[in-house]
């Protein structure tokens, strides 16, 4: 056993000090990433408790070499975060197992959080309100209407189990939540009767997990059956990790945001390559960014594709502990434990050895935005329109802008008609045509925990209405703060006002237009107009998602920007401009107004954030973040250990997953299998697992009808997560979903082979089913990147997938596939369902899995191609570890807990004497 605990100073705390492995004869720890280093510290502190060996400890303190074959690298979170939308079937999955203990006949208090964790309700606002000032009453009205019953359980959880917390709707987005008050930087815990510091380490339902590793908390997004197994006490197992430094230098100029820098980070780093790769930040230049600035680049790590992204801690960490309302002796402690651990940077230190190394120039980023439909796409402002264009397949016509906004003249002075315009009725009757901004919010964690944009945001308001610019009524505009301390600075600093009036009011306290919670377009006639002219309307937001389809069913197209460009672009009513160049309207004389007019110089932001940002903010408004507003207090919820299931709820209903005898053993090989969905590279989640609205005539929402649920009650896919019948049905539901099989048909559908008659991918799984046909996926690179969704995983899985074959994998998802016993299989090197002649109408037999698995091992797939003709190829299962072979045999990681538990605490039966 190795000796690595020590005092901390005089602090009454001990640690177990890296400077002791050295002593013992490994590698010295200094010359280390600081994410190694933390990741290190986690298996010296394992090790001790007995739940690490001396040779994980010995591989990792050795990296970069790669572990030897057979060590694993037990990775235990200090806690766990989540927010509602994947929270609630994480809190469903557990009170169904402690449903199954209780039949079991054993207490259902053995199902409890081992790891701390927090869940924050901040996913089910939406605008359905917005451009008043009784919106934001309004909305979250609604919202626990539409919710009752998800926050009746949520409420149960809160008293049943231990070391659960879970902040209210209306306080504000988990990440903004986590970063201004549940992290700590380092923790404390009691360990035998000892006090021991320790890094703050997380795993969270959501991908934006990684927004904390600002603020130097190591922690990334999981899917919520990987959290479920972390609150359990089962370990997450790593690889050997690839560490990418990114060294900044100088700092940004004048006009360019944080957000223009994680447009330009995030197109560098996916140009580059970080999948499966953690990303630190180094160099001087970091001392030129707040954790505001750094938080802003670590919450997009999921769009640049990497695991995490952490910022060491410094004296910028301890400024930001201070200014959010932490207690100045765990301030105190933090630096002093940071810095005797080697966790502490300053700009004497020397560059750690990374994996690879890559070099930005912070003077070089220019103002940008990211679309018009994938966040890695960034733009120069002035070429929007360009890209706008070349997204619609339609070349951009030289024109001119000529007077009310949609009416141009092209170079000959002849009116263009290549846009075709519609008109709508409203208080300005403004036509719209392709490009119109639909919707414009400030909305997401991304920036809203950042007061420098915000106040820009507010600024480019304020100077915008007093030159008298307006906002089109057709703009549907927001503002989704991600605490309630931004409206407190907004107020102070007198710019609320100017953002009421360009039509930015507060709508709630929530992650909103992001995620898909925009409500409907401003008006029915502008949603008419939308469909009856097939145009490609655009939406702008300060978030950090833009997939295809994402942020409404109307809009094509969209575009990440930050707040300030928000306001500039619901000004211009369209993405049709060149804010460079072009007036972003006409002020009261009558005089063209450009952008540069209304921008605000650095220091007219930094002075008011320095006198309107206080401490007494986010002390004042944390002091409250547990007890919730009077909808939420008098609230009536279950209580008991187990919770009382309503066969007859539409939102909360219990899952298939323990129902019935266990499954071990391991899969099976799989024998004339169908493709269910064939669909090409870059499918993502929001692909795969329901979101956004649901439509009346999909699979859903027709069951919705047949429970009695009105259309106008439908909620959304995310709040109704907690009932797998939804849910099923919503799986492969988007209307953006390319599946070959369907024949070039966007959407829900495929056909039932082999037969080949249409149907939608529900009704061909459940006929699969019936029949007694396994089912599969083919798919091309980086499939199941985006948000880390459990659904992702458990849908499939219910439809009768058994097993995806894939050119890549993005890392999350693959992990909840083997979670949920799916098989991930990776296409041999150079090859894809093109290049082997795969079209989806093959019958597919998989062999080599029913003897036992091991880790990465070859599989042999068999296509019958319609003819007779057959082609044969092997593939990688991408299993990478026993403890994942131990989910596949035990049919899921759940079944493999339960079954666990179940063993350890029933009776034993003691054997008949011979």
């Amino acid at each position: 056993m190795l000796d690595t605990l020590t005092r901390l100073g005089d602090t009454g705390l001990s640690y177990h000090s890296l400077d002791r492995l050295a002593a013992a004869g490994l590698p010295d720890p200094a010359r280390l990433p600081m994410t190694v280093k933390v990741l290190l510290e986690g298996l010296v502190r394992a090790h001790a408790a007995g739940d690490a060996t001396a040779e994980s400890i010995a591989a990792l303190a050795a990296w970069p070499a790669t572990p030897p074959g057979g060590v694993d690298l037990p990775y235990r979170p200090s806690r766990v975060l989540m927010q509602d939308f994947t929270g609630v079937p994480a809190v469903v999955d557990l009170a169904a197992m402690r449903s199954a203990i209780e039949r079991a006949g054993l207490d259902p208090n053995l199902i409890d959080p081992l790891a701390p964790a927090d869940l924050v309700i901040d996913h089910s606002v939406q605008v359905d309100s917005y451009g008043n000032n009784e919106s934001y009453q309004r909305n979250i009205e609604k919202e626990f209407e539409r919710n009752f019953e998800r926050y009746a359980l949520l409420r149960w959880a809160q008293n049943a189990f231990h070391n659960f917390t879970v902040v209210p709707p209306g306080m504000g987005i988990c990440h903004q939540v986590n970063l201004e008050r549940l992290a700590r930087v380092v923790q404390v815990r009691e360990v035998g009767g000892v006090k021991v510091a320790l890094p703050d380490t997380l795993v969270g339902t959501d991908s934006h997990t990684t927004m904390v590793n600002g603020l130097g908390v190591l922690g990334w997004g999981v899917g919520g059956i990987e959290a479920e197994a972390a609150l359990l006490g089962q370990p997450i197992f790593l690889g050997s990790p690839v560490v990418v430094g990114v060294q900044f230098h100088g700092s940004l100029p004048a006009g360019a945001t944080a957000t223009d820098l994680v447009l330009t980070l995030t197109q560098m780093l996916r140009q580059h390559g970080v999948v499966n790769k953690f990303v630190e930040f180094c160099g001087t230049g970091l001392s030129s960014l707040s954790v505001a600035d750094r938080a802003t680049l670590s919450n997009m790590c999921p769009e640049y594709g990497a695991t995490a992204a952490l910022f060491p801690v410094d004296q910028q960490s301890l400024r930001y502990l201070e200014m959010t309302g932490r207690e100045p002796e765990h301030i105190a402690m933090v630096e002093e434990y940071c810095r005797v651990q080697g966790l502490f940077r300053t700009d004497q230190a020397p560059i750690p050895a990374f994996s690879e190394t890559l070099e930005l120039d912070l003077t070089t980023v220019e103002p940008s935005v990211a679309g018009p439909k994938r966040p890695q796409d960034r733009v120069p402002l002035g070429g929007v329109r360009q890209s706008f264009f070349l997204a619609s397949a339609a070349p951009a016509p030289a024109r001119t802008r000529v007077g009310e906004l949609g009416r141009f003249e092209t170079e000959g002075g002849q009116p263009d008609d290549i846009t075709a315009h519609a008109r709508v009725r409203g208080e300005s009757d403004e036509p719209i045509g392709d490009g119109a901004v639909v919707i414009a919010a400030i909305t997401s964690c991304t920036n809203t925990s950042n007061p420098m944009v915000m106040i820009a945001a507010g600024l480019v308001a304020r100077k915008a209405v007093e030159r008298g610019l307006t906002v089109p009524a057709y703009v549907k505009t927001s503002l989704a703060p991600g605490s309630r301390v931004v409206t407190d600075y907004l107020l102070k600093a007198d710019l609320a006002r100017d953002l009421e009036t360009l039509g930015f009011y507060t709508v709630g306290y929530g992650c909103t237009t992001c995620i898909g919670n925009s409500g409907p377009l401003a008006t029915p006639e502008v949603e008419a107009s939308v469909k009856n002219h097939n145009l490609n309307v655009a939406a702008v937001l300060s978030g950090n998602r833009n997939f295809e389809g994402r942020i409404h069913p109307l809009v094509r197209s969209s575009y990440l920007a930050s707040p300030p460009l928000v306001v500039a672009f619901a000004l211009a009513g369209t993405v049709d401009i060149d804010l460079t160049s072009e007036p972003i309207g006409t002020d009261l004389d009558g005089k063209p107004v450009h952008l540069a007019d209304i921008w605000p110089t650095t220091e007219e932001v930094g002075k008011l954030v320095e006198q309107c940002v206080q401490r007494e903010m986010y002390e004042k408004e944390y002091a409250r973040i547990f007890a919730g507003d009077e909808y939420w207090q008098r609230m009536d919820a279950p209580t008991g250990a187990t919770f009382r299931w309503d066969p007859k709820s539409t939102y909360v209903r219990e899952p298939p997953y323990f129902l019935g005898a266990p499954k071990v053993g391991g899969p099976a090989d799989i024998r004339d299998a169908r493709v269910l969905v064939m669909v090409g590279d870059s499918v993502t989640t929001d692909h795969i697992s329901p979101a956004g609205s649901i439509p009346i005539d999909s699979p859903a929402g027709r069951y919705l009808v047949e429970q009695g649920v009105p259309w106008t009650e439908f909620n959304s896919y995310g709040a109704r997560r907690g009932n797998h019948e939804v849910m099923i049905r919503g799986t492969f539901g988007n209307i953006r979903l390319k599946n070959v099989l369907a024949d070039g048909k966007e959407g829900y559908w495929t056909v039932v082979l082999p037969e080949g008659s249409p149907a939608t991918i529900f009704d061909a799984a459940t006929e699969y089913q019936r029949r007694g046909t396994p089912v599969i996926v083919l798919a091309g690179k980086e499939y199941g990147s985006g948000s880390s969704r459990d659904w992702a995983g458990k849908g499939p899985r219910l439809q009768g997938v058994k097993a995806v074959i894939a050119e890549s994998f993005e890392r999350i998802h693959r992990s909840n596939l083997v979670q949920m016993g799916v098989l991930p299989l990776v296409f041999p090197a150079g090859q894809s369902p093109s290049t082997l002649g795969l079209d989806g109408h093959e019958r597919y037999d998989i062999s080599g899995v029913e003897k036992g698995i091991t880790p990465g091992q070859q599989v042999q797939v068999r296509a019958v191609h319609p003819d007779g003709e057959v082609t044969e190829f092997d593939c990688t299962l991408r299993v990478d570890n026993q403890t994942e072979v131990e989910y596949l045999r035990h049919d899921g990681i759940l079944p493999m807990v339960l079954q666990k538990i179940i063993a350890e605490h029933s009776p034993k039966v003691a054997a008949a004497p011979a």
